[in-house]
């Protein structure tokens, strides 16, 4: 529908554009005519992308100023990196070029967020393809080469300002859920996996006079486990590592959802002090050690956990599926991830329960669901919510 209120109220949410982070193609479909059945009108190549922006294997699309921002983990050939953002036209789907004029000590990519009003991008870091595509490498894991630090931009100069390292230990800064309330400059940012005890954790940025800050407010602690239950890469370990995948923050600046997608949990925080996060409720779903069934189905175990959540603009509804991606669904799930996405509601006092009516059993069709995206808009869609 059309946005009257937008700087380009003839704009209308109407095509999805399907990133391929293996193939680095990017598909642009259009749900106008019918949602259930949208139609393939742009493939925009490998090659193009390559030799326009300097860059591969897109992962995040972000509507923006001045047109549509999407992620990048590659450089456009084999070597891997720097990874960055490039920018469509948000009519054509014409490849416009890089976005950074000045990137700074940037180097890994992969999602990126911004505070319009403070001028502000914020960028996070995963890996170059060569350390994602295959799965995650052990060896470079250990050794703390993954990315473990947040980027700040000069939004309009597209100049890089600022880098906070979280530390050696902290590996896979990925997921960043800002403020959507315009006059703040705060956000969290989620990190994979810490080397010390296994344990994932979800970290605040701030503004902190001219510069930002940054410091850990949650930590989720890894869970005692039966190594022959664990998949190959954690036996060792004798643990099952809670493996943070998403977060999500509620249009209010009130709610954060966390997905760990290795043991199942499904949590929710009240950020109302966004320094101060409390654990107010928490659903338990699949899991490598646990396969928590779903009360539709009390009987058939689950494998895949909360991975990939969605909020709805009314904060009343949270989808999750439980496919991260497939090389790194075959490591921590060897018996193969069976796909499913569920539904939670928004209960009278405030926590979360399962919708004992809503599950969506993909693996009858040999699909594993991955992002979620809802009809007119959703917590992640809408990066700015006046109040």
């Amino acid at each position: 529908m059309p946005e009257p209120y937008a700087p380009h109220p003839h704009v209308e949410r109407r095509y999805l554009l399907l990133p391929g982070i293996a193939s680095s193609r990017i598909y642009v479909l259009d749900t106008k005519d019918d949602p259930r059945k949208p139609k393939l009108v742009k493939t925009i190549e490998a090659k193009e992308i390559a030799e326009r922006a300097g860059y591969s294997n897109p992962h995040t699309v972000h509507c923006g100023p001045e047109g549509i921002y999407i992620s990048a983990l590659g450089n456009g050939d084999a070597s891997g990196g720097p990874g960055g953002i490039f920018m469509l036209d948000h009519e054509s789907f014409e490849v416009m070029g890089r976005w950074e004029l000045d990137r700074g000590p940037q180097f890994y990519a992969y999602d990126f967020w911004w505070h319009l009003g403070h001028d502000v991008m914020i960028t996070s870091e995963w890996g170059t393809p060569p350390m994602v595509k295959g799965g995650v490498i052990p060896e470079k894991l250990l050794a703390g080469e993954y990315g473990n630090g947040l980027n700040f931009w000069d939004l309009r100069r597209r100049k890089h300002t600022q880098r906070i390292e979280l530390g050696k230990q902290y590996q896979m800064v990925l997921e960043l859920r800002p403020a959507h309330d315009p006059t703040q400059a705060w956000g969290f940012a989620g990190v994979v996996i810490s080397l010390e005890d296994l344990s994932s954790s979800i970290w605040l940025w701030y503004k902190d006079g001219d510069r930002f800050a940054v410091k850990k407010v949650i930590d989720i602690p890894a869970e005692p486990a039966d190594p022959e239950k664990l998949p190959p890469l954690l036996q060792g370990f004798k643990a099952a590592a809670p493996l943070l995948t998403d977060i999500n923050l509620s249009l209010d600046d009130k709610t954060l959802y966390a997905s760990c997608w290795g043991t199942g949990r499904f949590l929710q925080y009240d950020v109302s002090d966004p320094h101060a996060p409390v654990l107010k409720s928490e659903i338990k779903l699949g899991g490598m050690v646990s396969r928590t069934a779903h009360p539709a189905r009390p009987d058939v175990p689950l494998n895949g956990g909360p991975q990939m959540v969605e909020l709805s603009r009314d904060c009343k509804r949270a989808y999750f599926s439980n496919s991260l991606f497939s090389p790194w669904d075959k490591q921590f799930y060897p018996d193969g991830i069976k796909g499913w996405m569920v539904k939670a509601d928004l209960q009278d006092d405030g926590t979360i329960a399962l919708d004992e009516r809503f599950f969506v059993d993909t693996d009858t069709v040999g699909l594993r669901p991955h992002q979620i995206h809802l009809e007119g808009g959703d917590a992640s869609s809408d990066s700015y919510c006046f109040p």
